[in-house]
């Protein structure tokens, strides 16, 4: 039978009260009663009841972690950092797939059945306005991976994915490519228009520089693999091509491939985000890292601070990023 807290405080001579301070984060007991609840539950072997201890507190410890990309092995790297950090800080992950999901307001009422205390939006796909729409119920929020603005009106930790496609366009450059392409997610994510708009916007310095667009259906490997054979069947074939993720550029390394194409002495392919699939030793994909363990653990202090002060006014952390060699672009 479930051993209860008013047998613990028999047992130990004390309050219920006492009982329940000692299990309460933050809460005022001595250290003399501490040790007597302690012991006392250690003999009896009884565990604090999460749910009985959030009706008291009002409190649930419960984060609603909630993405739609889940075609992308990258965000399993995320999941384990972001799970593994929330119940590091005492905090309850609960993980929500809004693949399919279009309306913002039926993600806050789905989150708000489980009275989670705040909402981590984990996407660069997700529209911005599933963030503000966390916000406007009063759910404290962060967008991880969002897009930022010196003007942003909730909390979004994350990169410059503008300076992203410069860089990725320098680096082509650099390397003597004079044919170059872009191949980007979904035309509607703001991390494939910012990484875009950086890249155009360098080209832009190279009139001599050939380039062109395109862009895959999704971030996964299916999309990155269709799209790249699109574009060697057809007659705009670049030297070499900004993907604008690792695992498009994993599935554009596929169809290469399969088209008898070697690389980097054919064609050329850098990435963006370095996930560990990355530098296995049969990808070896040059790319630009992004500091994923940076942004996470920034998105939970961020959710951390805000639990204590919901009305922290909203912050925008921006992470450099820098160009890992590797094997798929040839030298300078």
């Amino acid at each position: 039978m479930t051993v209860t807290l008013k047998e613990v405080a028999e047992r130990a001579g004390v309050s219920r009260s006492a009982v329940s301070r000692t299990f309460t984060d933050g809460a005022s007991v001595s250290d003399k009663m501490r040790r007597k609840v302690e012991k006392a539950a250690a003999d009896l072997g009884y565990h604090p009841n999460a749910l009985a201890s959030s009706l008291t507190t009002g409190r649930t410890k419960l984060i609603g972690l909630v993405s739609n990309n889940f075609h992308n092995p990258l965000f399993l790297e995320i999941f384990d950092l972001f799970t593994r950090g929330l119940q590091d800080k005492g905090l309850r992950p609960l993980l929500v797939n809004l693949t399919d999901e279009t309306d913002p307001q039926n993600s806050v009422r789905m989150l708000r059945q489980y009275s989670v205390d705040g909402v981590v939006v984990a996407s660069s796909t997700l529209p911005p306005s599933f963030a503000l729409a966390f916000r406007d119920a009063g759910v404290p929020v962060v967008h991880s991976f969002g897009r930022s603005s010196p003007a942003t009106k909730v909390h979004v930790v994350g990169i410059d994915n503008v300076e992203c496609g410069r860089m990725a366009a320098r680096t082509l450059v650099a390397r003597g490519y004079r044919n170059i392409g872009f191949m980007g997610g979904p035309e509607t994510a703001t991390s494939t228009q910012d990484r875009l708009a950086g890249f155009l916007d360098e080209m832009a310095n190279h009139p001599e520089v050939t380039h062109s667009h395109s862009s895959a259906a999704n971030y996964s490997f299916e999309a990155g693999r269709a799209e790249m054979q699109r574009l060697l069947a057809s007659d705009q074939r670049a030297e070499a091509y900004f993907c604008g993720d690792d695992v498009l550029s994993i599935g554009a390394l596929s169809a290469m491939a399969d088209a008898g194409l070697s690389v980097p002495e054919d064609i050329g392919v850098i990435g963006l985000n370095d996930m560990e699939m990355a530098a296995w030793e049969n990808i070896d994909l040059t790319t630009i890292r992004q500091p994923i363990k940076e942004i996470v653990s920034a998105s939970i202090e961020m959710m951390n601070a805000m639990l204590d002060d919901p009305k922290r006014y909203p912050e925008a952390r921006v992470f450099p990023c820098s160009v890992v060699e590797r094997g798929t672009l040839r030298a300078e």
